[in-house]
């Protein structure tokens, strides 16, 4: 029997009942409800919630579920003639999306930023017989086992000849985002680079629900690692959470500054 964690939309292989504890929320990166871990089996959340589809720009389509669940991120379906990819995943994978998802010509690849969303990406996998692509630093926070689930290691991993993932660290380990190189370039972030309101900067977190920070030294890391890439859009891990021009900029900007303010006394 399949369960989600009601906090953060992980999903759990169980036997019988519910699991005593959902580790992702346990950590100090999510939080565990003051009212206590809850859960809802998939058939509950299709039940209760719908997925909306947006284009973001040609080739790019988000789905998220609303009302929202869980964490609320948006996944990102990026097309491309060599396969479509998705990033990103949310727990929501209902009829309508399979069949929406179908139409489009399935999945090549699932590829995720950070175990915050994991959610039901084996389930997404299975579906479109589709590889799911995960860093090997954040192994320990897979929590179903699952044949199409394949680690990669190292500081990039080309999906095909216009996606590349870059792991870029901070809010995790393996933390990574999505280059897509048509046109002037594209950046799918997850939270890894967090665009704050206005679209005119972007900010950086070791946990967001927590509002604890990473370190200078970190954001400088994260900041260098995309010194030479190119890129002109970039989108979040949320709805309204896009730069849609001038984005290399902003993030080499936005690091700058929260350097700035880190270190001063």
């Amino acid at each position: 029997m399949i369960t989600l964690c009601k906090a953060c939309g992980t999903s759990y292989d169980v036997a019988a009942g519910h699991p005593e504890n959902c580790p992702i929320c346990e950590d100090e990166r999510q939080y565990v409800p003051v009212s206590g871990q809850a859960w809802i089996e998939p058939s509950a959340l299709h039940a209760r919630h719908a997925n909306k589809w947006r284009q973001l720009a040609p080739g790019l389509l988000s789905v998220e579920s609303v009302p929202g669940f869980a964490i609320g991120q948006r996944a990102i379906v990026v097309q491309s003639e060599e396969g479509n990819i998705l990033w990103d995943c949310i727990p929501n994978l209902d009829d309508a999306t399979k069949a929406i998802i179908t139409a489009l010509g399935g999945l090549k690849a699932i590829a995720i930023s950070h175990p915050h969303y994991y959610s039901t990406m084996q389930d997404w996998a299975a579906e479109f017989n589709a590889p799911v692509y995960l860093h090997a630093a954040d192994r320990k926070w897979i929590q179903r086992d699952s044949p199409h689930i394949h680690l990669w290691d190292g500081e990039s991993l080309p999906i095909n000849s216009r996606v590349e993932l870059l792991r870029l660290g901070g809010h995790f380990a393996g933390g990574s985002v999505l280059l897509h190189k048509e046109n002037q370039g594209v950046l799918l972030t997850g939270d890894i680079i967090q665009v704050a309101p206005g679209a005119g900067s972007v900010s950086f977190m070791w946990s967001y629900p927590n509002m604890l920070p990473l370190s200078a030294t970190t954001v400088a890391d994260i900041a260098q690692r995309l010194k030479d890439v190119r890129y002109s859009a970039l989108y979040g891990a949320f709805e309204g959470k896009d730069i849609p021009d001038n984005a290399a900029d902003i993030v080499q900007q936005s690091a700058r500054k929260y350097i700035e303010c880190i270190e001063r006394r």
